[in-house]
């Protein structure tokens, strides 16, 4: 039976859910995630839970932040003057939006809040400082 290693393409069935048993994202109905080990494509906690795993390996794993989506950070919160907002975009508490970094990237940006003056932003992932906790089923495993 072949193990999960660095750099083998693998399938897995998942349900991630918050400590709390609120769940946040799952593969039901839809096919296997694929990823490959050691390419960054996953969070890490959950990249280094599967390698080692076989065909057929049913687990549970929390994951701590600092291995998901990391701490949630204070200064990823910014007040914008509104007149710095594009015109013409429909902004509500929820919108999601992109603000380009300085050296070009794309960050994904949600609004937390707003009024005539400013908008208030939020860079942090959604499940920022969450603890996560995935049910995991390797489906297959293709060595590299």
């Amino acid at each position: 039976m072949t193990t999960a290693k660095s750099g083998d393409l693998v399938r897995i069935n998942y349900s991630g859910r918050l400590v709390d048993g609120t769940q946040f994202d799952s593969n039901d109905g839809r096919a296997p995630l694929e990823f490959t080990l050691g390419a960054g494509q996953v969070i890490r906690g959950l990249e280094a839970h599967v390698e080692g795993m076989a065909e057929g390996d049913k687990s549970t794993v929390t994951i701590p932040c600092d291995q998901a989506y990391g701490k949630r950070r204070e200064d990823a919160v910014q007040t914008l003057d509104r007149s710095k907002i594009p015109t013409g975009l429909d902004l509500a508490v929820g919108s999601k939006l992109q603000a380009r970094t300085a050296d070009g990237g794309l960050v994904p940006i949600s609004v937390v809040a707003l009024d005539d003056a400013s908008v208030t932003v939020d860079a942090n992932h959604p499940l920022a400082g969450q603890d996560l906790v995935f049910d995991v089923e390797v489906v297959e495993v293709k060595a590299a």
